[in-house]
């Protein structure tokens, strides 16, 4: 399949390798064009402008927020430039508003669009092993099967309205940052009374919360392994953002998440921007002042 693949971050990179490795014909395309010679290396052709890499079978793009979706294919009208009858494969996690947003826009233009953000950190991601959560009509996304099949372990459909492939990855994503912050405060509490991060987490990761999230999270805090940043706070801050935009747009409470906002606002204001989002746990530390004890 004749692919073109925008936005390669960490994930993105690792995402078009395996479409590579799977035989399809994939152009590349980043605003840093250093991001883009380890794919060429691979066999990857290098658009020099977006529109370059929009003309095939199938438009992937990984862009990091609502901002560069927007301004790549809105602003810059680059849905205006793709061939009719191409699909557009969004894997951004980005807001319910624009996921609705660009399915009208991409509807108006006779463009299919499937939303299908992932769950999985970059490891996971150059491994193939992705869970990938899709949404929009169904010919489009059984076009695009074999490329999701490339990218990940398992694809899961969620119907045939694209946002709610992004509402389902925002929900998750929040689930994930509630799991982080209780074991940040679980572990303060406990090396307040001389039991350590790692002692307790082996505990609860192999009885009451032997699941991947928290084991993986749990390894992370133990160690305190914050860099390099497989899911950066900036990231974390912005994702429980979209979780409660959507929340008000449903009228729907969630009054946790702004427990979460305001920690990992915390993170942030501390200058904590390049660490791991499970430094949470340095701001529940910080609260109990563990170190001045």
């Amino acid at each position: 399949m004749k692919v073109g693949f925008i936005g390669l971050g960490a994930m993105g990179s690792a995402m078009a390798s395996n479409l590579i490795a799977a035989g399809h014909s994939v152009t590349v395309w980043n605003r840093s064009e250093a991001a883009c010679a380890p794919l060429a290396s691979l066999g990857a052709k290098v658009a020099s402008t977006p529109d370059r890499a929009a003309q095939g079978d199938v438009l992937c793009s990984m862009l990091a927020n609502d901002q560069a979706v927007r301004e790549v294919f809105l602003e810059h009208a680059l849905l205006d430039a793709m061939d009719r009858g191409m699909v557009h494969v969004n894997h951004a996690t980005i807001s319910v508003a624009l996921a609705q947003e660009l399915a009208q826009a991409h509807e108006e233009r006779g463009l299919a669009y499937v939303a299908a953000p992932v769950f999985g950190r970059p490891d996971m991601a150059a491994a193939a092993k992705l869970n990938i959560l899709a949404a929009g009509p169904t010919a489009a996304i059984e076009k695009v099967q074999p490329l999701l099949q490339a990218m990940g372990s398992k694809v899961w459909p969620m119907g045939d309205a694209p946002e709610r492939a992004n509402v389902a990855k925002i929900a998750g994503n929040f689930m994930l940052a509630s799991a982080i912050e209780s074991m940040a405060e679980a572990t303060a509490l406990t090396r307040a009374y001389g039991v350590g991060a790692a002692d307790f987490l082996e505990v609860m990761t192999h009885t009451l919360f032997a699941a991947p999230a928290y084991q993986g999270y749990g390894q992370l805090i133990a160690e305190q392994r914050f860099k390099p940043a497989g899911f950066a706070l900036p990231l974390g801050y912005k994702d429980v953002g979209l979780a409660l935009a959507a929340g008000d747009a449903a009228r729907v409470p969630l009054p946790f998440a702004g427990v979460l906002r305001d920690s990992l606002l915390e993170a942030l204001a501390a200058g904590d921007e390049e660490l791991d989002w499970s430094a949470l746990a340095l701001v529940a530390a910080r609260r109990a002042h563990l170190d001045e004890r």
